[in-house]
């Protein structure tokens, strides 16, 4: 059976959480539970993991206990992303907002010239209209499986996890990166 599995990017954080829980209400706003490292080094004077549910609004309920129950449209929201049930080569798990590195050997035969190694750096999407996760217009198993690249036929590494969109968007803008 598939590993279903989510984390959550905060802006208001900066920082990259594991959601323990998820589910959704009647009327469609996410509600989840984030791992209890939020309550050690965020909200230290919240005596329990919180639930958010889309755009945040941190309150306590009149118990003492964490709800986030209402929303603050000047509040950032968190980004959910999914775990795509594939590792990367040094068996990292890839989730969807990821940014994979691999390096592409180019041969031009009866060129004389010698074999050049291209660095591709390439996002992680999942993509409604496929119904799946995707780098570009090809799926993402299609990368991580492969040691030949798909449209030139020339050796390649098996791709690695080196980061995400929120954390390090950088690596995109640098890179050029497949989309």
């Amino acid at each position: 059976m598939r590993e279903i599995k989510f984390r959550a990017w905060s802006n208001k954080y900066q920082h990259m959480f594991r959601v323990s829980e998820i589910s959704q209400d009647r009327s469609g706003y996410t509600h989840g539970i984030v791992d209890a490292e939020f309550k050690n080094e965020f909200e230290p004077e919240f005596d329990s993991p919180f639930a958010w549910i889309g755009r945040v609004d941190f309150k306590k309920s009149s118990d003492g206990r964490v709800a986030a129950l209402g929303q603050n449209p000047d509040d950032e929201p968190f980004y959910l992303m999914q775990y795509t049930g594939l590792k990367d080569k040094n068996g990292r798990e890839i989730y969807e907002g990821d940014i994979l590195k691999r390096t592409v050997t180019i041969i031009v035969y009866g060129s004389g010239k010698p074999p050049e190694d291209v660095v591709e750096y390439m996002k992680v999407e999942y993509r409604e209209d496929y119904a799946g996760f995707y780098i570009g217009e090809r799926p993402l198993h299609a990368y991580v499986d492969n040691t030949l690249d798909i449209d030139t036929g020339c050796r390649c590494t098996k791709p690695e996890v080196i980061g995400d969109v929120y954390r390090n968007p950088k690596l995109l803008e640098a890179s050029h990166a497949s989309e």
